[in-house]
């Protein structure tokens, strides 16, 4: 079975685009809209996700702030983060320690490809 991969994307037509892919790659995606949503569906997930793929520009909660609960979280804190972004000045430094890299939008899918083979957890 493929790793588990969660999407934090407010745009529907990257959210469907990217879970499409990585479901044809063998990996297990879903998608919610904000980081509110993710929370939520953290709080019951099982087996919890590999990788987080973050937004930050989001509405009700954005990737920053998602970042700052996931942290306080013992159970999902150390789910790996792969921020994706439009933003040209950010630094991994600026964000919590689950955060594990940076892909600036548009990006190529091999980026996101390699970097889940770089951070991702293996399934519990």
């Amino acid at each position: 079975m493929g790793k588990h991969i969660l999407i934090v994307e407010d745009d529907e037509d990257i959210g469907r685009n990217l879970k499409l892919f990585l479901e044809s790659e063998g990996f297990i995606a879903e998608v919610v809209t904000n980081g509110k949503l993710a929370l939520d569906h953290l709080e019951g997930a099982q087996p919890l996700p590999s990788l987080i793929f973050l937004d930050l520009m989001m509405p009700v909660m954005d990737g920053f702030e998602f970042c700052m609960n996931q942290e306080k979280d013992a159970r999902i804190s150390s789910i790996p983060v792969v921020v994706m972004t439009a933003a040209v000045q950010l630094e991994e430094k600026t964000f919590s320690q689950s955060v594990r890299a940076l892909v600036k939008k548009p990006f190529q899918l091999e980026d996101l490809l390699s970097a889940i083979h770089l951070h991702a957890k293996s399934d519990q």
